[in-house]
């Protein structure tokens, strides 16, 4: 979908590139991890949105977010915008991080020139992206944002509900 424009795309699963934001931390020192103030940004205007909805606020996930930051690269790479690349998709992203979940989701946008507000607002006002921003069984959220070489931004949300363990 082409809107201004601004590509989006969601996904709901039940059952030179640079990344992008002030902050970011090696992941590879665990004790380190942080998310970046871009991505707290997008983080706080998602909680926010919930909060309006009376629905808990999601925590970030370390390993979720590496899948985010994962995915909004290689979209870079590739220039293209899309939820299945190397013929992997969100779910199995996330399996082969090693994150077992009951529910998932994602939701990617692509563009140039954009503030975060109005990243998150062309999600707000697609319904399937807003159905992932306020799903009640999601948890935990990863975000990532990546450069490609043409200056054009991608943005990935991955959203995910831990398994219980039995």
């Amino acid at each position: 979908m082409i809107l201004s424009m601004r590509r989006l795309c969601p996904l709901v699963l039940i059952g030179g590139i640079s990344l992008i934001g002030r902050g970011a931390t090696d992941t590879k020192d665990k004790s380190a991890f942080q998310i970046s103030e871009d991505e707290q940004a997008i983080l706080d205007l998602t909680n926010k949105a919930r909060k309006k909805e009376k629905l808990p606020p999601l925590k970030t996930n370390e390993t979720l977010c590496q899948v985010a930051r994962a995915h909004s690269a290689n979209m870079a790479k590739q220039g293209k915008m899309e939820h299945v690349l190397d013929n992997k998709n969100p779910a199995q992203r996330i399996k082969a991080a090693g994150y077992r979940h009951s529910y998932a989701g994602e939701n990617v946008a692509a563009g140039n020139g954009w503030s975060l507000e109005d990243v998150f607002q062309v999600w707000m006002d697609s319904e399937a992206h807003r159905k992932n921003i306020l799903t009640k069984e999601f948890k935990e959220i990863g975000i990532g944002i990546a450069r490609d070489d043409q200056n054009k931004l991608y943005y990935t949300q991955v959203f995910a509900t831990p398994r219980r363990a039995r």
